[in-house]
C-alpha cells in the first residue's frame, strides 16, 4: 500500500493519516491482496478522513478480479472500475482466501502472439471529495508510474506504462505537466494512461491479423489452424465487449459531473479530459469492430478461393474426360468381336484409328480451350 499526500507538490506519507490536509487531497493506492488484508484498517481512516466508509458490495466489487467496467455512485463517492491491460501473469490472478489460484489463471489464447497479449485485470476507483482509494493488481505497473511522476514531477525519465508511444490525445510524456487538483482529476488521468495501452495494441493487431489474412489468401498455403482462428476472434469479440463497458462507464461518469458538487471551471475541466478519454476507447472499439470484419471478409474470401480453385480442377477434370470419351468410343467400337468391320483387316487400319482419335482428341481440345474450360480463372 502507498499513501501520497497531493498538495501543490506530492509527499509520500508512511502510514494513513489522522487528518486531511488543508489543502489538497489524499490518494491510498493498495494492491488487491493488501485491500484485503488492510480493509478494515483503511475503513476507519476512510470513516475518520471522510465521515463515510466503502459500502460492503462496493468493497467486495474492488476485490473480485473478474468484475467488468463499470460505474456506481453514493451520495458521499463516486466508484469506477476499469480494466487495463495486464502485464503478468501475477495482475490476472485471483485471490482465492488469500493465496493467489492457478486454476482462476486464464489459458493461454491461441493465435497471433499479439492476441495472446490480450489479456486484462481490473483497477477499481473510489473518489471522495479530497481522497482516492484506488485498488489495483499486482506489480501495477500504471499505479507505480503515477507515484513516481507525481513524487518527481521535473523528471523526464518517466515512461508511460505499458511502454507504448505517446499518442496525439494530449501529454504522455514521463514529465508532469501539473499536479492533479482534486481526486478525479488523478483517476481521470490513470485511466487515460491505461488507455494508452489498448491504442499501443492497435497497431500490434493490425500487423499480426494482416499477416493472418494474408495466410488464408495465399493460394499456395493450405492454411489449418482454425482453433488458433477461432481463439482470436473470440478474444476480438471479448475486447469489444470489455470497449463497450469501459466506454459506458465512462459515459455515465460524465453524465454525473453535471450534478457533483464541482467549481464551473473543475467541472469543464474534468468533463473535457473525460470526453477525450471516451473518444479514445471509442478509437480502440471502432478499430476492433473493423479487425473484426476484415478477418471475417478474409475467411469468406478463403472460403470462396478454395470453392474457385475446386471448381478450376473439377472443370479441367471434367473437359479431360470428355476429351477421353469418344476415344474410349472407337477404342471400343473396334475391340467388339465381330468378323466384319471395317479397317478390321487391313494393314493401315491401326493407324487410320490412332489418326481418327488423335484428331477428335486435338479438336475437341481445342474446342475447350476456346471456351475457356481449360483456362485458370484468376487470368
Amino acid at each position: 500500500m502507498r499513501i501520497l499526500e497531493i498538495t501543490g507538490q506530492a509527499r509520500e506519507l508512511d502510514g494513513l493519516p489522522e487528518a486531511l490536509p488543508e489543502t489538497g487531497f489524499i490518494w491510498v493506492s493498495a494492491a488487491r491482496r493488501d485491500f484485503e488484508v488492510h480493509q478494515s484498517t483503511l475503513q476507519d481512516a476512510l470513516q475518520r478522513l471522510t465521515g463515510t466508509t466503502l459500502l460492503d458490495f462496493h468493497v467486495r466489487d474492488l476485490l473480485n478480479n473478474q468484475l467488468p467496467s463499470h460505474y456506481d455512485f453514493t451520495s458521499r463517492y463516486d466508484m469506477l472500475v476499469f480494466r487495463r491491460l495486464a502485464t503478468s501473469e501475477r495482475e490476472t490472478a485471483s485471490l482465492v482466501g488469500g493465496l493467489v489460484s492457478n486454476e482462476a489463471r486464464p489459458a493461454h489464447v491461441g493465435g497471433p502472439s499479439a492476441l495472446r497479449h490480450i489479456d486484462t485485470s481490473p483497477v477499481g476507483f473510489a473518489v471522495f471529495g479530497r481522497v482516492l482509494v484506488t485498488v489495483h493488481p499486482a506489480d501495477c505497473a500504471v499505479r507505480d508510474v503515477f507515484v513516481e511522476r507525481l513524487l518527481h514531477p521535473g523528471n523526464p525519465a518517466g515512461v508511460v506504462a505499458h511502454g507504448g508511444p505517446a499518442h496525439h490525445g494530449g501529454p504522455r510524456k514521463g514529465l508532469l505537466v501539473r499536479m492533479p487538483s482534486s481526486p478525479a482529476e488523478l483517476m481521470l488521468r490513470i485511466v487515460d494512461s491505461m488507455v494508452d495501452g489498448y491504442l499501443e495494441l492497435r497497431r500490434r493487431l493490425t500487423g499480426q491479423l494482416d499477416r493472418w489474412q494474408s495466410a488464408l489468401l495465399d493460394p499456395r498455403s493450405r492454411f489449418s489452424n482454425w482453433q488458433a482462428l477461432l481463439d482470436g476472434r473470440n478474444t476480438l469479440h471479448q475486447l469489444q465487449e470489455m470497449c463497450e463497458d469501459q466506454r459506458n462507464a465512462l459515459a455515465e461518469w460524465l453524465q454525473t459531473l453535471n450534478e457533483d458538487d464541482f467549481a464551473v471551471l473543475e467541472r469543464e475541466m474534468l468533463q473535457v479530459r473525460t470526453r477525450d478519454t471516451i473518444e479514445h476507447v471509442e478509437r480502440v472499439l471502432s478499430h476492433v469492430q473493423r479487425l473484426e470484419q476484415s478477418l471475417e471478409s478474409a475467411i469468406q474470401m478463403h472460403f470462396s478461393a478454395t470453392a474457385n480453385r475446386t471448381n478450376d480442377v473439377m472443370r479441367v477434370l471434367t473437359a479431360l474426360t470428355a476429351v477421353f470419351l469418344p476415344l474410349n468410343l472407337i477404342a471400343g467400337i473396334f475391340g467388339m468381336n465381330f468378323d466384319f468391320i471395317p479397317l478390321i483387316h487391313t494393314q493401315a487400319g491401326f493407324w487410320w484409328a490412332c489418326a481418327a482419335m488423335l484428331l477428335v482428341a486435338l479438336a475437341m481440345t481445342g474446342l475447350f480451350w476456346r471456351k475457356r474450360f481449360l483456362a485458370r480463372s484468376g487470368r
